[in-house]
């Protein structure tokens, strides 16, 4: 009896070893599990709470859907039918409307659009309506009012690429008006409880930040600046609006704190920083009803609040409670507060949303965006904080990912490195990435490294002008760090990531060459020169934080730095294979940053695999590319690292695979023209003669034509020659003076919507002089202005055809010299020529003169093609001059 106990005691440890071995397997998941689209996701509640918005696939993209509230989700109705997904929508405040943006296939130029939750059709969708039409614009919404419901106020740069003008947008008939036209440099506005503009952001030409006060139509006063290092921001006013809630880590504070501001008397006193002294300030969550500020939160590993108001703390105390392990968010409200929609997160679960109402205690589950992700939640890994020092001693916040059921030892590793790169930082939570990477086998870390954001002041900072350098440290003593614990085996090691992400691959296997296996970068930029011209014009704002986060082109010092970090220029370094990800309509980081680092790859027979798509942006949003992109990318992982990999996909996936993969033997890249500046222009004549014009202008945009009027006078005064034009803007009366000698402009003087600008023009460089503010201007070579009287020195060159020259002139927004070629296109008779004027430094702005060489006073037409808005103004000289 004894040995059969003991074998049958045997054989119970042995089914149960090998039981508990098969439940340690975790299966290879479906790509599509974490890429695919979710059956619901992003749900709103309407401000009444009859009806609830969602997302849900539309012709095999998310959509917007509404049903009533107590209705299935199967009863619900589309309403929108767009080709890529919707990047973001919400409620007007009656509930009449939900607002929607929309760009063309990444591109990032977004229009806002209206479209009616309650309209009846019987197929199809409802129409929605563009409020703002135009093309190549990026518009930014400001405001939508709880007051008039029916009203937005909105930035729109169809006039300057560069800058925003404040627009009021009637929501019903899309009609818009225009508040303030942006001359200044205005980037943003804020508005009290009543909703009235109190204050306004501004970049100075120094690129510092500025808060103003808003004293009167066109009266503006700084009362706050921030420079290069600091930051600060409005987060709400008080309940009775005599101050606002301003965040601000200026001066000797280190990390981001909350203050009151009394924009009156510009008294601050502080409220709250972080109690435990460790991250910035989080936020504030205040009550639109009450005015009562709820809580303030900090993240640390993970968001902390600290609840303000009793019955709100008990209220999230019983939801934590229901949901230990997890994070509760609040996703939705009614307008009074009193239902809202959950969002229920971790780290190894599926998200998960829940509708709970305050007075009745219901907490009633509404949907799961990915079902499928819920029923394999058992073989999700577990995310772990982990901190390490770098090559400086500074101590890297992180997260660190292990495949589940595997011991932390001897795995391959993916280092998976967030974008922006001043600011932004990775938290805790589900990701995707990360889930779909520890399920195929690897390690993931996401190091936080300096230049992250939420860490304070120094931390931000110690990431300027070190982009391949301490910040890549950072980066690389992560991965020692776990391989000298013995987590991760040195033999495979990928680095991946997107956007600063990306660049940091190409970083990483051009400057520490043996630390990888090989790299997945997500549009990353190789050349930081490039990257520098290129920006999105309405990012002038932002351009001296990004010359200070990477070095300045204009200076040797900075040329030498971004020629030392830039991985193109380090080509020769780089051995290990590369997979390069691209959305060719990217504004940020363009094609042309991929296409470049190819090449050079190609010609240096280096190994690199290129995937372009024609239909993305800054990062691949629509699912058949994003899960085109995995296919690829697992394939090329397991090929170097020995992970898993699922084979194949949908014919759909693999036919979309197939057309985006590039052949990059046929890679080509063309760099932009160099064009020199004349030293000196010659003229025909140097005499400009007295007189009084009047033009008939008309501005066609929008489909509408709008008649205008101006006058032009011009004077000998003592030495000078004066050119005053005078016109009628949606702003009042312009008035713009330019005094020339010897056919140069010596001096401009401009008074626009009670505010005066001057311009001296001295030899090498040209004084602005605006808002209390000298601003000097380099100048080396011919200057003009462009914006006043050109036509009078084009007409006094020697205009013959083929005739061409390259001057330069001072821009009044970008406070910088713009490059400007005249060339001849057309003799139309023995007097008229076709002349244009073309902005090289954005080649779509053109100006087209018919010039009369005999009068040599005017010009006859002049239309423009501005930098957006494809607008059309015609200037025509009235016959009787």
């Amino acid at each position: 009896m004894k040995n059969t106990f003991l074998i049958y005691l045997s054989l119970i440890v042995l089914m149960g070893t090998k039981s508990f071995a098969q439940k340690q397997e975790v299966p290879l998941l479906d790509r599509e599990i974490f890429f695919g689209n979710p059956e619901i996701a992003g749900g709103q509640l309407s401000p009444d709470g009859k009806f609830i918005s969602f997302l849900k696939e539309y012709n095999g993209t998310l959509n917007i859907w509404v049903k009533k509230f107590d209705e299935p989700f199967e009863k619900a109705k589309p309403l929108t039918d767009n080709e890529r997904p919707i990047g973001g929508y919400f409620w007007t405040y009656d509930g009449k409307y939900i607002l929607f943006v929309k760009d063309n296939k990444g591109d990032e130029n977004f229009n806002v659009y209206a479209v009616d939750p309650m309209a009846e059709v019987k197929e199809g969708v409802p129409e929605a309506k563009n409020l703002t039409p135009l093309k190549d614009v990026t518009v930014q919404i400001y405001q939508v009012s709880r007051n008039q419901p029916n009203i937005m106020m909105v930035g729109i740069n169809d006039r300057d690429k560069a800058w925003h003008d404040l627009y009021k947008v009637d929501i019903a008939t899309g009609e818009r008006t225009l508040i303030f036209e942006n001359n200044n440099r205005i980037t943003g506005w804020n508005f009290d409880w009543d909703e009235n503009p109190r204050l306004a952001y501004r970049t100075n030409d120094k690129g510092h930040s500025e808060i103003l006060r808003i004293d009167g139509e066109n009266k503006f006063t700084e009362i706050y600046e921030t420079n290069l290092k600091e930051s600060a921001y409005v987060s709400g006013w008080n309940k009775d609006n005599s101050k606002f809630y301003l965040v601000s880590n200026k001066g000797d504070v280190d990390l981001t704190t909350l203050y009151l501001m009394d924009p009156k008397t510009e008294a601050i006193e502080k409220v709250e920083s972080d109690p435990k002294n460790k991250v910035d300030f989080g936020g504030v969550f205040l009550d639109d009803n009450t005015r009562e500020l709820l809580y303030t939160s900090y993240t640390y590993d993970k968001r902390e609040r600290l609840w303000k108001n009793k019955k709100w703390a008990k209220l999230f105390s019983h939801l934590e409670k229901q949901f230990k392990g997890r994070e509760v968010g609040f996703s939705s409200f009614t307008k009074d507060y009193k239902q809202m929609l959950i969002s229920v997160t971790g780290d190894k679960y599926a998200p998960d949303v829940y509708y709970y109402n305050s007075d009745t205690k219901k907490l009633i589950h509404q949907y799961t965006p990915k079902p499928k992700l819920k029923e394999n939640e058992q073989y999700l890994a577990e995310m772990k904080p982990i901190t390490f020092k770098s090559s400086d001693g500074l101590e890297i916040p992180g997260y660190l990912t292990i495949p589940k059921h595997q011991e932390a030892k001897n795995l391959p590793l993916v280092v998976l490195v967030h974008g922006g790169p001043k600011g932004p930082r990775d938290y805790w939570g589900y990701n995707s990435y990360v889930q779909m990477l520890a399920n195929r086998g690897y390690a993931v870390l996401q190091p936080n490294f300096r230049a992250s954001g939420g860490y304070g002041k120094s931390f931000l900072n110690a990431g300027d002008k070190q982009w391949g350098k301490l910040m890549q440290d950072d980066i690389t003593y992560g991965v020692k760090h776990l391989i000298n614990e013995g987590t991760v085996d040195a033999s495979k090691v990928a680095i991946m990531g997107g956007s600063y992400g990306g660049y940091a691959t190409l970083a990483g296997l051009a400057f520490t060459p043996d630390l990888y296996t090989c790299g997945v970068d997500i549009v990353g930029p190789s050349n930081l020169f490039t990257l520098l011209e290129s920006i999105p014009p309405y990012w002038e704002a932002f351009r001296k934080s990004l010359y200070e986060m990477t070095g300045d082109p204009e200076t040797e010092e900075g040329k030498k730095l971004i020629q030392e970090t830039s991985p193109l220029f380090h080509v020769d370094k780089m051995k290990k294979p590369l997979l390069i990800v691209q959305g060719a309509n990217d504004p940020r980081v363009k094609q042309a940053e991929s296409d470049q680092i190819v090449i050079a790859l190609r010609d240096a027979d280096k190994e690199v695999e290129y995937l372009l798509a024609d239909d993305e942006g800054h990062g691949f949003r629509k699912p058949t590319n994003n899960m085109a992109m995995w296919v690829a990318t697992e394939k090329f992982l397991a090929k170097h690292l020995g992970g898993r990999y699922q084979e194949g996909g949908s014919d759909e996936v693999m036919k979309r695979l197939g057309e985006i993969t590039v052949d990059v033997s046929k890679v080509t890249y063309t760099p932009k023209e160099e064009v020199s500046t004349s030293k000196s222009l010659k003229y025909t004549t140097t005499d400009i003669s007295e007189g009084e014009y009047d033009y008939s202008v008309t501005i066609e945009v929008q489909g509408k034509t709008i008649p205008m009027a101006s006058h032009r006078s011009v004077k000998k005064e003592g030495e000078f020659t004066t050119i005053t034009d005078k016109a009628q803007s949606p702003m009042g009366e312009v008035v713009d003076k330019l005094f020339v000698k010897d056919m140069k402009p010596v001096k401009r003087e401009i008074q626009q919507g009670g505010q005066n600008f001057s311009m001296n023009f001295n030899e090498g460089e040209v004084v602005l002089e605006m808002m209390g503010q000298k601003i000097n201007i380099p100048a080396d070579g011919a200057v003009l202005c462009a914006d006043i009287g050109l036509d009078l020195f084009i007409s006094r060159l020697p205009l013959t055809e083929g005739f061409e020259t390259v001057f330069i002139s001072p821009d009044l927004m970008t406070q910088k010299m713009k490059q400007l070629k005249v060339e001849v296109k057309e003799k139309k008779d023995d007097k008229f020529y076709i002349v244009t004027l073309t902005n090289l430094d954005n080649t779509n702005e053109v100006t087209e003169y018919t010039i009369n060489t005999e009068d040599m006073l005017s010009t006859q037409e002049t239309k423009i093609v501005p930098q957006m808005g494809n607008a059309k103004i015609t200037a025509v000289l009235k016959q009787d001059n």
